[in-house]
Order: structure tokens, then sequence, then C-alpha cells
């Protein structure tokens, strides 16, 4: 009796060959290819093509973390010290006539003026300039007027053509400020007139000091990572590693790993790219979040923007930025932070100073010399009363990012003041020393919500639920407060 089909005979052969007849054939028309039945050579690791990949330690390094217990935090910050004024009209009847030169002020602007001051007036439109004695003040509110009288005859302020027969209109750049007030020998200080009419040697305005008040409200940030137990239990071929030191043949490892990475990145990408919802219906009712302001808002709206910088136009563009930084706060100190090509138009700015030639910026200083590599990139500099420390920053450079967008309204670049801002805190009631730039998280007792993270479901030690699955789950509630924000600067691309 014989067995057909004899499944596993094996016919011996004179030679070591591999035949049909005595190996694995893998060539037939069900098979593969004969290779497959060798052990493959594998790379259980995994290439990282685009290195490390994370993105956070913007704001670790410019600022802190700080928590706080409410829906809102608010903060107030210092107005100027000296009286100014922009945009106001010229003549006792508005035609520039009359035995003084009458100033209206806007009708949302309060008067502060005081009979005896002396002020300046500036037209930078036509070069005229005009010292005057204040002879009267009209604080009433939303009428405030002042009478000048230029100290020297020969100055008339519409004679000499300092503004145009009928005034200025609003909004223009005329300006006055006061420099300090002149009163005679043995003179007092009277009584104001009635309807707030201040006459000659009338009392002074007492200035109240006043501060502007901003507010951020911190959003919720959450991410969720989820494997079942049946795929806990499968291992793969592939080594895993990850940025944050997880490593192992297990690839829900990996996956879990990079959620979190990811979330971690979006902590701060929030913090730099938030808006408030502006509302309009449209955004769904069930929607109810309220957004918050974010790096390039609170720059956009309170701070400095510079559109189309390029070392095209040498220091005479970026001395522009110094001047202006000269009208807010002077911070001596300051960080560039630059994508890739604002950061060589800074290098290219600063090697053309002498064109390159020995005992010029790019031999002389940052100890290079003609005989060595040359370095052709700077990592700090001092321009005028301020120094810069230039760095590049890798979320304005990562093409899953902003490192993809180019041309008009693109961000290229930040400039944060270093250092720390008094303001009024108004919880402490009392004036404490901040970061310009720092991060405000939820935090009690009860609970601290500045990165939480926890499991659910029955499979990975979290026998929480009966589902058969792991949950892993991450939130973190918070804002970032911009102080100052007329002393950063943001660089955009046309």
């Amino acid at each position: 009796m014989s067995l057909n089909p004899q499944f596993g005979a094996i016919v011996p052969s004179p030679i070591q060959t591999p035949s049909p007849s005595n190996y694995l054939v893998f060539d037939g028309a069900a098979g593969g290819n004969f290779a497959q039945q060798y052990l493959p050579e594998i790379y259980e690791q995994e290439v990282e093509r685009y290195g490390n990949r994370t993105l956070s330690g913007f704001l670790r390094m410019v600022g802190a973390e700080m928590p706080m217990t409410s829906d809102q935090v608010i903060w107030s910050e210092q107005n100027r010290l000296h009286i100014s004024y922009q945009g106001f009209a010229i003549g006792a009847d508005g035609s520039g006539v009359g035995a003084s030169n009458k100033i209206t002020l806007a009708a949302n602007v309060n008067n502060v003026v005081s009979v005896n001051d002396t002020v300046v007036l500036l037209n930078p439109a036509t070069g005229a300039e005009a010292k005057c004695l204040v002879t009267g003040s009209d604080t009433t509110a939303g009428a405030g007027t002042i009478d000048v009288v230029p100290f020297d005859s020969a100055v008339g302020l519409f004679a000499a053509g300092f503004m145009p027969v009928g005034g200025i209109a609003a909004g223009t750049e005329v300006k006055l400020f006061v420099y300090g007030s002149a009163y005679a020998k043995g003179s007092t200080i009277g009584a104001a007139g009635g309807a707030g009419v201040q006459p000659l040697n009338g009392s002074r305005v007492s200035v109240d000091p006043s501060f502007t008040q901003y507010s951020n409200s911190p959003i919720i940030i959450r991410d969720q990572f989820v494997i079942n137990g049946s795929d806990m239990a499968q291992i793969g071929w592939v080594e895993v590693a990850t940025e944050d030191g997880t490593s192992g043949y297990l690839w829900y490892l990996k996956a879990e790993s990079e959620t979190r990475l990811r979330f971690e990145d979006h902590l701060e990408m929030a913090m730099v790219e938030g808006v408030y919802n502006q509302g309009g219906g449209l955004l769904p009712a069930a929607i109810a979040v309220p957004g918050t302001e974010g790096l390039f808002s609170a720059i956009e709206t309170r701070g400095n923007v510079e559109v189309g910088f390029t070392a095209a136009a040498g220091l005479d563009e970026f001395d522009a930025i110094l001047k202006n930084l000269d009208t807010q706060g002077a911070i001596e100190e300051n960080m560039l932070f630059l994508n890739r090509q604002t950061a060589l138009d800074f290098d290219d700015m600063l090697a053309s100073i002498s064109g390159g030639f020995a005992g010029g910026t790019a031999f002389g200083l940052f100890e290079n010399s003609e005989e060595m590599a040359l370095n052709l990139g700077f990592s700090g500099f001092r321009r005028g009363s301020y120094d810069f420390y230039k760095t590049d920053w890798k979320y304005l450079n990562d093409a899953s990012t902003r490192g993809a967008i180019v041309g008009i309204n693109s961000i290229e670049g930040v400039l944060v003041p270093a250092g720390t801002s008094t303001v009024y805190d108004q919880v402490l009631g009392t004036n404490i020393r901040r970061p310009f730039l720092h991060v405000r998280y939820r935090a009690s007792q009860a609970d601290d919500r500045r990165m939480k993270s926890w499991l659910t479901g029955s499979a990975g030690g979290a026998f929480t639920s009966t589902l058969d699955a792991m949950e892993v789950n991450f939130l973190s509630e918070r804002c970032l407060v911009t102080q100052a924000a007329n002393n950063f600067v943001l660089f955009k691309g046309i």
C-alpha cells in the first residue's frame, strides 16, 4: 500500500545543490521568488531622515512658566511719562485769525496742559518749529483747547508757513509736547477759572497717571492615543526609537511616544499661533472656545512689524528698526529668532559693511583670519546701544510648519527683548518683575493642568473600564503673556 501524495519526501542527491526534489520550492506558479527562502538582511533601526523632529524649545529659551488659578490673566502696562499730542487743529476760529493761536484737541483727548507751560510745536512735513508759552487752557472734557503764543514774535504759526490756514486735520504728524514751564518773579498759582478754563497764572492741572490694561485667556489643549489589547501583544521586527528615548520592538510604544512629542510641540505652537475667537457666527454655537492671544497675534496688534527685510538695503533698513526701538522701551539686549533666509540676510548685511576685506567685519571680528576657513555666519553683534544674539528658529524652517510658507505675509523671524519687565499684578496688589514672554498654566492645590497624562481602559495596566484597549490622554490649559509688545518686532515677507 502506498500513500499518495507523499508529503515531505526528499530524494537524495550526490552533490550539495538545491533542487525541486530536495529543497523547498518558491518559484512555482503559486509561490514567490526563489530568494524568499533566505532570511533577508534587516536593518532593525529606523533611519532618522528628518533628524530631530521636535519643534519646541523656543519659549523655554526666552520665557518662564508660572501657575494661575483663574479663567483670565490681567496685567497693566505703564503709559508714557511726558505730555504730548498729535493730530490737532490750530486757529481761533478755524481760519487762523485771532489774537492767539488756539489749538483744538480731538474730542476724545483729555487736555492736561497747564497755563504757563512751555511747549514745542513741530511740523515734520515742513521742518517748521516753534516754542510757545501756554496762555490759556480749557480742560473741559471733550472740548479741550490750548492757547499758545510763540516766544519769538517773528515766528508766526501761520505767517511763517508752519500751518496751512484753516488748521491741520486730525491724524497728521504735527506734534506738540510740553518741555517745562515759565513764571514771572513773585508769581503765585491762582485759582482755576470757570468751566475748566485756566487764566494766566491759573492753577496747575494735576496729571493723574493712567495705565493700559491687557488680558489673555487660557485654552485647553487635548490629545489622545488609543491601542487595542490585541495589538499591544504584537511584536514587530523594526526596533523603534524616538526623540524622548523610547525604544523596543512594540510598535505601539512608538505611536504613543510620538503622540506625546507632538502634543508637547502643540503646547508651544498654540502659544505662538493662537488667536482670539472673533465671534460673528462663524463657529457653531456648540463650540464655545474663547481662543487665546498668541505671540504673532500680540506683536501684530501691539508691536512692530517689519515687512520685506533684506540684506540688499544694507544697514539702513536695520537702523530704521533701531530708531523705532529708541522710541519704545530701548531694551539693550535682544534675541533674534529667524528662518534660514532672514538669518542669511543678517549675515550678508554684516559682512557687507567692509566688503569682507581684512580688518573689516568678516575678518577682524569673531576671531576670523585670512589664513583660516572663513566663518561667514554671525551669532551676535552690537549696533548703536543694542546687543543682538541671532539664532535659527526651527519652527520657521520645518517644512511641516511655517518652513513651507514663503512670500506675502510669511513669518520670517521675530525680535524678542531679553530680561524682565515691571508690571502691576492685580491679584498680589504690588509691582512684580516678569519675563517679557512667559506662559501661565492653570494649577491649584487640587489639580495641576500644566501637562497632564493618564491611562484609561482595561489594557496596559489601566483597568478603569471594560474597554479592551489602552487610552492615553493628554491635557494642558495655558496661555501666553506677551508684556510690552511694543518692544517686539515681527519680520514678515513680501
